[in-house]
């Protein structure tokens, strides 16, 4: 008797099929504005809110006094203990020769390791000089990392701030190019500058879901920093995503406020 309870429980344990477990995520999106010349507060506010990624737009590396001349990314790298990717729009000559080149633009900072990173071009107008006209210059990064057997594509952007659209309308369609080459899970992040009605923004919610739903969640406003009154920072998710949880984070670090997105990863999502 005591065999056959053995055996039978041996059956039932290889015949029941294992269930999957959640691959959780949790990832934040800040316009950092270089910090206002404070990287510290910025390093609290990650620690803080404890992200395994965090997407980070308007980030200094040797730009100016603004930021003291220092290496943001490098710095909130090394004091969170995450891996970073750079990606700069301006990389510009330093007028003394001994000093490294100036660069201004966007950086993802990882828990998990980066398989792969590319910073794409995007059309600009670039507030560098007057007379300019849209050009493709880089700073439109895409990262690769891997939770639980799968790919992650993440994406962070940070879109023309002016209120002629055109430029934007160009960007996203850029941006879109890219995101229909992936077939796999997706999220695009970082500061659209233009709030959820807009013309601009409606094929990328076509392709991807808002994860801010203001049904629900409130108005999730983030600009400016000091009396919020539009939503222009953005996660958008693939249908691969559930959102568990979003909230806006309240700080003065910059003139934007973050946002923080608990997704869960569904197995097996074509």
């Amino acid at each position: 008797m005591k065999t056959a309870l053995m055996l039978l429980s041996a059956f039932l344990l290889t015949s029941i099929p294992a269930v999957a477990a959640e691959t959780r995520l949790r990832v934040m999106v800040f316009n950092i504005a270089a910090g206002h010349g404070d990287v510290n507060r910025i390093i609290r506010e990650i620690e803080n809110a404890q992200p395994d990624i965090v997407g980070l737009q308007e980030v200094d590396k040797h730009w100016s006094a603004r930021s003291d001349w220092r290496d943001q990314p490098a710095l909130l790298a090394e004091a969170l203990g995450m891996e970073v990717f750079y990606a700069p729009i301006y990389r510009i000559p330093h007028p003394e020769e001994d000093r490294p080149a100036r660069e201004y633009g966007l950086a993802f900072l990882s828990r998990l390791p980066i398989r792969e990173s590319q910073n794409h071009p995007l059309t600009r107008l670039t507030p560098q000089r007057a007379d300019t006209e849209p050009e493709q210059k880089p700073g439109f990064p895409e990262i690769a990392v891997r939770a639980d057997g799968q790919t992650i594509r993440l994406f962070n952007t940070h879109l023309d701030y002016r209120r002629d659209p055109r430029v934007r309308q160009i960007q996203v369609a850029e941006t879109l190019a890219r995101l229909r080459q992936i077939d796999g899970p997706a999220i695009l992040l970082g500061d659209l500058n233009a709030t959820p009605e807009k013309e601009e923004l409606q094929p990328l919610f076509e392709h991807l879901r808002d994860a801010w739903k203001e049904e629900t969640m409130g108005p999730g406003h983030t600009f400016p920093a000091d009396n919020p009154d539009r939503r222009i920072d953005y996660l958008l998710v693939s249908d691969h995503f559930e959102v568990k949880h979003a909230e806006v984070i309240s700080t003065t670090s910059s003139d934007h406020l973050p946002l923080v997105f608990d997704l869960v990863l569904r197995p097996g999502v074509d």
